[in-house]
C-alpha cells in the first residue's frame, strides 16, 4: 500500500470517526443504564477507529499509540467477555513500559 493510499484511508477515518464519536457523544445512557452497553459499542467503534488510524498511517508504527488502542479495545471489550478476563491482558501490555 502506497503513502496516498494510507492517507486517503486516514481521511476517511476521521469522517467515520466523527460520525460515530457525536453518536457517543448524543447517547443519553449512563453506567448501570439499561442502554449502557449500547454506548459502549458505540465507544469500542470509536476505539477501532484509533486502531485504525493508528496502524495505517504513513511511516512507523508508534507503539504507545498503538498500546494505547489496544488497551481502550480490550477495557471496552471486557463488559461484553467477561468470561475471557481482558483486563488482566490489558495489565501486560504496559508491565515492559518503564
Amino acid at each position: 500500500m502506497n503513502k496516498d493510499d494510507r492517507l486517503n484511508i486516514v481521511k476517511a477515518s476521521w469522517r467515520l470517526h466523527d460520525e460515530v464519536e457525536n453518536a457517543y457523544l448524543d447517547h443519553p445512557a449512563r453506567r448501570g443504564d439499561d442502554e449502557w452497553l449500547e454506548k459502549q459499542r458505540i465507544l469500542l467503534a470509536d476505539m477501532a477507529l484509533h486502531l485504525l488510524q493508528t496502524s495505517i498511517k504513513p511511516g512507523e508504527i508508534e507503539l504507545d499509540k498503538l498500546r494505547d488502542n489496544l488497551y481502550s479495545i480490550l477495557t471496552i471489550s471486557d463488559q461484553f467477555l467477561p468470561e475471557s478476563d481482558l483486563k488482566s491482558t490489558t495489565e501486560k501490555l504496559y508491565d515492559n513500559n518503564v
